[in-house]
Formats: C-alpha cells, structure tokens, sequence
C-alpha cells in the first residue's frame, strides 16, 4: 500500500480537476449565464437558477417559495397546465425543480439539439405565468399533504424540523422549506403573483448548460429567448434577519412511537464558504470527514463501531455551500443496551480526544486523495456539475470560488482542521437533540 499510494496521488495530481471548459457571461438584462462545456455525449442539461429561496419568504408566508415552485408547472398564457413537462417528455427529456432555503431551480436534460426549444420554455414561464384559481387552490392542498406524508408521518422529519427552529432563534434558516402548516392554509394565488413578480426576473436569475454546446451557441440563443424579457428594477437585495449570538446550549428530546431506532444528534452554527475566503470552510469539511465520514478510518466510526462496539452508526457532516451561517454537526445511534445518555458522553469523549491527539498525517494525506479522486470523477455526472455550479452562485459564491474549491481543501493544514476545530466546538453554540420512543412503547410492539 505505501508503494500504491505515492503513484496513485501522482496519477492524481497529474488529471485537471475542472470537470469541463467553463464560460461566462452576462446579458444586458442582468442574467448570469455559465456554460460548461462537455461533448462526451450529445446531451445538455439546462437550468435557471434563482436567487430566492424559503429564506427569503415574506413573515407569515412560509412555504411561498416552494408553492410558487409547484405552480410554475400550472401553464402560462401560451401552454396549457401540464404542457411544458409533456413537450419535454415527447422530445426524449426529463425535467424537475427544487426549493431550498438559498435558492429555487428548475431544469430539463434534452439532446442537445432541444436546447433552444428548452429555452423558450422556460423564459415562457419566467414572465407569462398564468394562474387558474381553482389550480392554485388544489395545489395548495396538494402541498398540505405533501407536508404530512414527508413530515407529519416521519418522527425524524418532525425532529429535525423542532431541532432547526431551536437553532435558529430569528434567522430563517429555522422555518422549514415546505412551510408551516398553518401558514400553508393561508397562502393565496395573489401570494404567489406577488412573490413571482418580485424575484422571477432575469436580474435574479443564473442560466447554467452543461453538456455538448458551444458558449456562442449558448449566447446567441439565451439572447434569442431571454434577453428580451425587461429587468425588475425593483427588485431588492437580499436582507435577512441576523441571528443574535447563541450564548446557551440549547436541547431537544422529542419522543414518539414511531420510533424504531433512538439516537443523539447535535449541530454547531458554524460559518459557511464565503466568496474569496473559503479556508475556514474547507477545514471544517476536512474536519468533518476526518471525524465521521465514509469508511471505517474516521475517529468516531473506528472507536464506536469497530473497537468499542457501542454505536451502530457514528457520523459528523457539515454544510459548506450556505449564504448565510451554517451548521457542523454530529450523530451517535447507540446499541440497544446503551442509553443516549450515554451516546452523548460517547460524542464528547471523541470531540475531546480529537482536539487532545490532533490530526493524524497519513489520514490526512489519505483523505485529501480521496476528496481529489471524488471532484475528477465528478466529471462525469453532468446534471451533478450544473448542480454544483448553481448551488454556489446562488449562495453567494462565484465561478472562481467553484474553480477553486479542491485546491483550497488540498491547502488545509492540520493546524488549520485544528484550529478550526477549536472555534466550532462551544457548546454555547450547539443544539443537542434526542430522538427516542416513550419509556415501554418498545415493550408494547411486542406484545
């Protein structure tokens, strides 16, 4: 192995980490466009990005941004409800869309001859939206029951929707995505018009291909289809609430039936990737995967699982790609005759030695192999690429930070991890959450 590893990170080193020719652009309406250039396969992946997401919402309208989502598929004054999925589907294409708190997206994977079809389409939809109020009435309720088959019926779901409130105090990283539900109930058609007119604007917005085109190609047709379409010269930027300083360590304990298998879980605030100054950033993803990550090496799943036996399932994670401050956190399922009293002592003990022994080298050297070898393989998933380009400029990153990333993580010291490591793990900045099921319900299901 020590043979096999030298040549492999030199075999590393020697393949270009850009997944692709990368190009961009700006129309004069303000529109951002990124091509990535890639003609293994005669495909394209095109998507709109927009700079608003379940954090933006107005107070009291949560789930706006996500409702406004599943409308976009409703018509416009050209095409009739379920017609734009329908021409994508007749000319061999997939399409879908997202809502997270940072941004709301929506994509086609086409040949790539349909590029120009793709478009029209969706620049259709950007200005001409059209909204039958008897449509936006039974999506509502399609919403409502989306929200109790994902959250109201999973006792982890619910957790993890009462242990984000409990983190954020006043920023709305705390509301969740799918809204609340009572605040569901409320949202009207006018809602959604509002919100569309507001940040559905091609200022607003970030168009990313990926696959076989050319950035002329790509130009001539996004100022066919949407340079036309006029900026919102209203349109504000982005201001949200701050969160005050976590001075306290905060807990959750929810308890329920459901659940079969109980475990601990706690998250940090930690700072995200910032535009030109992600070090900090990348050490906490080290960090992270030095900690819990895949693979029996990471300190947390070495000890529990494999030489203590005390956890069936040890992990840490943190989410770098954040506008605003993030979270690192950790989680420890303990075996059954292991109480999460004692899972938690476990989560501590490993923090503690972590900070106490330091960083091992050769893991170190190890990981940072693997973060490479994963960013060239990611070359092959287109749809993963535009992803991950639109994911970091609608929180605020740019191309560079993108173009940048392995080559900062593969800078991190084992100072850095350590000194890293050191500002993250205060507890006055921790929620703790224990999932479990009521005292005898376990006895109960067998009986």
């Amino acid at each position: 192995m020590r043979l096999i590893a030298p040549l492999a990170a030199l075999l590393l080193a020697a393949l270009p980490l850009r997944a692709a020719e990368v190009s961009t652009f700006r129309l004069d309406n303000g529109m951002d466009v990124v091509v990535l250039e890639d003609d293994r396969a005669p495909v394209v992946v095109h998507m709109v990005w927009y700079r608003v997401g379940a954090a933006d919402e107005p107070p009291g309208k949560s789930g706006i941004a996500h409702f406004l989502e599943h409308l976009m598929f409703k018509g416009t004054d050209t095409m009739a409800t379920g017609e734009f999925s329908a021409v994508v589907e007749a000319n061999g294409g997939s399409d879908n869309a997202f809502t997270a708190q940072d941004f709301t997206g929506y994509f086609q994977r086409v040949a790539a001859d349909r590029l120009g079809l793709m478009m029209e389409m969706e620049a259709d939809r950007m200005v001409n939206l059209a909204l039958d109020p008897a449509l936006v009435a039974t999506e509502r309720d399609v919403i409502l029951e989306e929200r109790n088959q994902r959250i109201e019926n999973s006792a982890g779901a619910i957790f993890s929707e009462q242990r984000s409130a409990t983190q954020y105090l006043a920023h709305p990283y705390g509301t969740p995505i799918i809204g609340w539900e009572q605040e569901i109930r409320g949202l009207t058609r006018e809602d959604a018009l509002d919100f569309y007119r507001q940040h559905y604007a091609p200022n607003n917005a970030i168009l990313v291909v990926a696959g076989d085109v050319r950035p002329e190609e790509v130009r001539a047709l996004a100022e066919e289809h949407y340079g036309a379409i006029p900026a919102n010269p209203e349109l504000e930027p982005r201001a949200r609430p701050a969160e005050p300083p976590q001075r306290a360590a905060r807990r959750v304990e929810y308890e329920d039936d459901r659940v079969a298998q109980p475990y601990v879980i706690r998250t940090y605030l930690a700072p995200e990737r910032d535009a030109g100054a992600q070090e900090e950033a990348a050490a906490l993803t080290l960090l992270a995967e030095l900690l819990g990550g895949d693979g029996p090496t990471p300190l947390m799943k070495r000890v529990l699982e494999i030489e203590e036996g005390t956890a069936l399932y040890a992990a840490a994670f943190y989410g770098a790609t954040s506008l605003d401050d993030t979270t690192f956190g950790l989680v420890v399922v303990p075996t059954p005759d292991r109480t999460l009293a004692e899972a938690e002592a476990d989560m501590d003990r490993m923090i503690a030695r972590f900070v106490e022994e330091g960083v091992d080298p050769e893991a170190l050297e190890r990981l940072k192999l693997q973060v490479r070898a994963e960013e060239i393989y990611a070359r092959d998933d287109l749809q993963g690429l535009a992803r991950r380009y639109g994911a970091a400029l609608t929180s605020g990153l740019t191309v560079e930070d993108v173009e940048a990333w392995p080559d900062v993580l593969d800078a991190v010291t084992e100072d850095d991890i350590m000194e890293a490591a050191r500002a993250l793990f205060d507890k006055r900045r921790s929620v703790t959450g224990f999932l479990r099921a009521p005292e005898g319900a376990a006895e109960e299901v067998t009986q």
